[in-house]
């Protein structure tokens, strides 16, 4: 098992260290937006946790621990504008297997169109979306050791152009002799590359205008170049520090590997009581040289609403510098 281990880790590193390695050269960098209050409010350091329906996000492979069907929705206002929405779904197929579906929507709004010839408007409106469709499998192959994978179908538009493509994720759990700490691993969006499509790139050309007689109106398409997804290898380790009957101390830390950016460390820490009350602090993206991101912070609570029925309610706040913050409200329910 623990040879296995090594080899993920040194597979996802030999991948990304030869991947690209710059900001901004990359298709749907939404995928990189943190999915979960949960998550969020410990800083991103949830690889090792992933005890919730978010972990479709951060590691496929948590659902099969959880031995819980669950729902998740959550809304954001986001940077500028936008609005995240993220649903996630789990089934416990039974004690080692789960199954889970998760779609996350980043809408940009819409504005009206305009030309030089009519700077108020023609009467047409355009817009951009993001959109991300996952299906997960999780085993638990021992009483230690969980795997996941995820299947993604990505797609981009903006007005009457788009670009689809596909992704992998995959993660590992595996849950140590010593005192229950647990290590995480995940390697997410290995997959096809991106290329912008759509009626408003067709045109009429002339080749060669200097030649007379000639079809002065060859169909032609504008081309555009074709980007990879953002590869991501992330590995997180989490433990409970205090584990009495009413009271749970976690504390968590993650190392990130991006295919556009730089290595970074999330940390974060989560309180429990009584599995209704649940307060969470952390700090995001460590070793970033002048990120936006840092203190983050939140709160859930939790109400039992029959035998094994349980409504939840979380919120996340994330410290975004210059462009202020941001809030996340998820709510869930368990059963």
């Amino acid at each position: 098992m623990k040879k296995f281990i090594l080899l993920i880790i040194s597979i996802a590193f030999i991948g990304t260290m030869y991947g690209q390695n710059k900001v901004g050269t990359t298709a749907a960098p939404f995928l990189g937006i943190g999915a979960g209050p949960t998550a969020i409010g410990m800083g991103g350091a949830f690889t090792a946790v992933a005890n919730d329906p978010s972990a479709l996000y951060w590691n496929p492979s948590g659902i099969s621990r959880t031995g819980k069907t669950e729902v998740m929705m959550e809304h954001t206002n986001y940077l500028l504008g936008t609005s995240y929405n993220f649903f996630a779904g789990v089934v416990a197929l039974d004690e080692d297997n789960a199954i889970g579906l998760s779609v996350t929507d980043l809408d940009y709004g819409s504005e009206p169109v305009t030309t030089i010839q009519m700077p108020d408007g023609t009467g047409e409106q355009w817009s951009a979306t993001d959109l991300a469709v996952g299906l997960t499998y999780s085993r638990n192959l021992t009483d230690r050791f969980s795997i996941g994978g995820t299947v993604k179908m990505i797609s981009q538009s903006i007005w009457r152009e788009s670009a689809t493509g596909w992704a992998l994720d995959a993660g590992l759990l595996y849950i140590t002799p010593f005192n229950d700490l647990k290590i995480g691993m995940q390697i997410a969006n290995f997959g096809t590359d991106m290329k912008m499509t759509g009626q408003d790139l067709y045109i009429t050309h002339n080749p060669d205008k200097s030649v007379a007689g000639d079809n002065p109106n060859i169909p032609a398409e504008y081309y555009t170049n074709s980007y990879p997804l953002p590869l991501l290898f992330r590995i997180g380790l989490s433990m409970d520090v205090l584990k009495t009957t009413d009271n749970t101390i976690t504390l968590a830390v993650d190392a990130l590997h991006p295919s556009d950016n730089n290595q970074s460390v999330n940390l974060g820490a989560q309180y429990v009581w009584n599995k209704m009350v649940y307060a969470r602090v952390g700090y995001k993206s460590l070793g970033v040289p002048n990120s936006e991101e840092g203190l983050t912070f939140g709160f859930g609570l939790g109400y039992e609403l029959t035998y094994n029925l349980v409504l939840k309610l979380d919120y996340a706040y994330e410290s975004y510098g210059l462009l202020k913050n941001i809030q996340k409200f998820a709510l869930s329910l368990s059963f």
